[in-house]
């Protein structure tokens, strides 16, 4: 299908065999994957491409994809099976609870969680509501900890440092904090390297959250809840599969989860209304296509889940999916969510380049930077170099002719105009330089890079800034000691000493 969209004017030639030669671009994909809801998403589509094609010049093959289809169903079987299993069943059972996601049942890969100074290993768990951990005893696992992502307890989850006897040494970890602990809970995912393990735990608790929050914001509540929930469901599908085929290191998992996302991104407010807004009309149509026998519209992601083996959700409602709308796709025209994407991604594109010029002037190390602000103040050291030759009368003629201009002026009154002229001169500079520079690139500025320094060498520079510094405002106050007894009438060293003294 996405060939066919590429290549439309090639329907009347005999079919392709599809292989790896073949490759689509951003918009076929765009178009058409998030058709089936679990391949992808109108919001996430973009970011979704972009690592499936990474390394391929911006062209998804078919082997990649047929590679992430693979994973996907890989990923379905591994969650269907978790869902069944019998682990925390008793506190599942209640708000019939998904597991989406388990680890630290693999001794080379544990959890900790940290509670004072202790760390215990365990074993942690996420539903589709909440997240548990278990302690590890001897033989069995303790009573599950439950920490709810569902209600309304002002949860707040963030990255978190740990370390040996409280210190905070490795970037690995996962904090929750909410109102109903007495204390926040830190569980550690350790790795030899990085912190990838626990950036993908951080996105997945986060997903479940956010469109909690999602729900209770919109009032969303019935089928529609369920849906949802859905969206956040397959997000994690997703990203398990993209796991399998592309190197976590290279994936920015909060990228491929919608409310994630849309946590992130400028108008993200505008795509979750969006969505809320598509909610209701969803519920609107489906009432309508049962009074009137409806029509055949696109599969929506709770069904789609309904059709992998398992149901989220509490509502038991029988659903008739002839008369059921996503409206997340639209033939021959972007949809509302299309064009409210569009919208929040090129103010996103156009904020990562503001702050990306920033970032480009800021540079590491004392020296470096002292470099840079040398070069940047060039002009002003240069008047500086010219006015101090003036006074130490380097050029006999120049200097004499300087006070002679200085003098006449001061001498008639001009010192004010002089600067209104000064000023209205770099006025017109300015604009000059406007104007024929316009349409041309501005001159870059070249800094000599200072050699490399190390740790001591830093140090040993951060030292002696800090002398000079002190130097200059020792040498500033004997200036103003210097007036200051010139005004009174006292001998210089006398104030100075006194003034010391004092």
């Amino acid at each position: 299908m996405m060939l066919a969209w590429e290549t439309p004017a090639v329907a009347c030639q005999p079919l392709l065999n599809v292989d790896e030669d073949f490759t689509v671009g951003l918009e076929a994909f765009s178009r058409i994957a998030p058709a089936v809801p679990i391949i992808a998403n109108v919001i996430i589509s973009e970011n979704l491409f972009e690592v499936l094609s990474v390394g391929t010049d911006g062209r998804l093959q078919f082997s990649i994809y047929e590679k992430y289809l693979s994973g996907l169903e890989r990923a379905i079987k591994k969650m269907k099976t978790q869902s069944d299993s019998s682990l925390l069943s008793t506190v599942r059972l209640s708000r019939r609870e998904k597991i989406l996601e388990v680890d630290g049942t693999v001794t080379t890969q544990p959890v900790l969680e940290h509670v004072g100074i202790s760390t215990w290993p365990g074993r942690v768990t996420l539903t589709d509501h909440a997240l548990y951990y278990e302690a590890l005893r001897v033989v069995s696992y303790d009573k599950p900890k439950t920490y709810d992502l569902a209600d309304d307890l002002k949860q707040i989850v963030n990255p978190e440092l740990t370390g040996p006897w409280g210190t905070r040494l490795f970037d690995k970890a996962v904090l929750y904090k909410s109102i109903s602990l007495s204390e926040p809970a830190v569980i550690e995912f350790p790795e030899l390297k990085g912190h990838t393990r626990r950036d993908y735990w951080l996105a997945v608790i986060r997903e479940i959250l956010f469109v909690h929050r999602f729900i209770k914001k919109f009032k969303i509540s019935g089928v529609e809840r369920d849906a949802a929930l859905s969206l956040a469901v397959l997000g994690i599908l997703r990203l398990q599969a993209i796991q399998e085929i592309i190197s976590v290191n290279s994936v920015h998992c909060e990228t491929l989860l919608i409310f994630n996302l849309c946590d992130q991104l400028p108008g993200g407010d505008l795509i979750l209304e969006t969505l809320a807004n598509i909610s209701s009309l969803r519920k609107l149509d489906r009432t309508n296509s049962d009074k009137t026998g409806g029509g055949v519209h696109s599969i929506s992601a709770r069904a789609m889940v309904s059709n992998l083996g398992f149901m989220l959700g509490t509502s038991s409602t029988d659903l008739n999916e002839a008369g059921l709308v996503v409206g997340e796709t639209a033939v021959g025209e972007m949809s509302s969510l299309e064009k409210v994407v569009k919208e929040s991604q090129s103010s996103f594109k156009k904020a990562v380049l503001a702050q990306e010029t920033v970032d480009g002037v800021k540079v590491d190390g004392i020296d470096t930077n002292l470099a840079v602000m040398k070069e940047l103040l060039l002009p002003v050291m240069e008047i500086g170099r010219w006015l101090i030759s003036l006074i130490h009368w380097d050029d006999p003629m120049k200097s004499l002719v300087f006070c002679l201009v200085l003098t006449y002026i001061i001498w008639r009154g001009w010192l004010g105009y002089t600067f209104g002229l000064m000023i209205i001169l770099l006025a017109i500079f300015m604009v000059l330089t406007r104007f024929s520079n316009q349409g041309r690139p501005v001159d870059e500025i070249k800094v000599t890079a200072p050699p490399p320094m190390n740790t001591v060498e830093q140090l040993l520079a951060v030292q002696d800034a800090i002398s000079q510094a002190e130097q200059f405002i020792q040498d500033g106050n004997i200036v103003l000691l210097k007036f200051r007894g010139l005004l009174l009438s006292i001998f210089p060293q006398v104030s100075l000493c006194h003034s010391l003294a004092g």
